[in-house]
């Protein structure tokens, strides 16, 4: 657990081992809980008056009741993506964040490079951080950017994808399963877009921010707001990959069947001769001359060769 306290115009960071350890006097800007335990969030809860949701209730509350506040309290849980153990899985994690009393505090239950970052800014421009929601703007705000880098690069993905399987022709498990991974990625990543424009959208609605935050939120809603429909244009072309790839597949099951079929029909003629020859009658005129036999056989290599002539003609083959 990280304790960011503003004395003398400068921000501090405590790690505090013992939760008792916090001086609520102090000038509280974020305390980040990563991790904590049930005494942790008891304590919080207590000294700060907060009802802060368990990591297993924060997973089943609704999607309309993920943001909300009361005359002291605004509560938002919203996603954030992360990767957890498979490198081309995305998975969204619930964060929740809670503003009392200008105090911000973050209660996760995942690393995020977000945070990391974020923490490294208010050390090093505490002047840009007053309250609590001039934290929670910038954190919005770096993810939103992170998202759009994770963005870029899966759309990146997508046309090499495409690429393959319209230019280079390659089928098989392989691109089905990198279409599948893409299509997985495009949906947790438009998931939790759409999940912090919800609580942007919150947070502009309400009477505790000041015009400077509403500000820069409305900027970050509207690269939201971009990104969603840039993913919505990847998912597209998602759709249209899937659809080339089975053409494609529809197409070389055709000329496999188009190859079966013209040799078919060119071995019909000397199966005919081969069947008629090969009948045992008695008298059967053919069987005294002396080159019946590569009579038939010739006879049969013309009627084998004339059809496949014919199908090159018509440009069949």
């Amino acid at each position: 657990m990280n304790l960011f306290i503003k004395r003398n115009g400068m921000v501090v960071r405590e790690s505090v081992q013992s939760i008792e350890a916090i001086n609520t006097e102090s000038d509280v800007l974020w305390i980040d809980l990563l991790h904590p335990t049930t005494q942790e969030i008891a304590y919080i809860s207590k000294t700060y008056l907060l009802d802060i949701p368990t990591k297993e209730e924060r997973e089943e509350i609704e999607e309309s009741s993920r943001y909300w506040e009361d005359n002291e309290t605004v509560t938002i849980n919203t996603y954030f993506l992360t990767r957890p153990t498979e490198e081309n899985h995305l998975h969204n994690e619930t964060i929740t964040f809670l503003l009392t009393h200008n105090i911000l505090f973050t209660v996760r239950y995942s690393e995020f490079r977000v945070f990391d970052e974020i923490q490294q800014r208010v050390l090093a421009s505490p002047k840009n951080f007053e309250d609590g929601f001039d934290l929670i703007s910038k954190i919005f705000e770096l993810r939103v950017e992170k998202d759009a880098d994770m963005l870029e690069s899966i759309a990146k993905q997508t046309r090499l994808l495409r690429r393959s399987v319209v230019f280079d022709k390659r089928l098989g498990d392989e691109i089905l399963e990198n279409l599948s991974i893409l299509q997985e990625m495009h949906l947790s990543l438009r998931d939790s877009l759409f999940d912090k424009r919800l609580a942007i959208a919150a947070l502009l609605r309400t009477n505790k921010t000041d015009s400077e935050v509403k500000k820069d939120l409305g900027i970050v809603l509207k690269d939201i707001n971009s990104l969603v429909e840039f993913t919505n244009v990847n998912m597209n072309i998602l759709d249209n990959i899937q659809t080339l790839f089975s053409n494609q597949i529809n197409i070389e099951q055709n000329k496999i069947i188009k190859i079966f079929t013209m040799v078919t029909v060119a071995m019909m003629p000397p199966t005919l001769i081969a069947t008629i020859y090969g009948m045992n009658f008695t008298h059967m005129p053919e069987l005294e001359w002396t080159y019946a036999y590569p009579i038939v056989l010739s006879i049969m290599v013309i009627s084998t060769i004339l059809p496949i002539i014919y199908f090159k003609k018509k440009k069949w083959m």
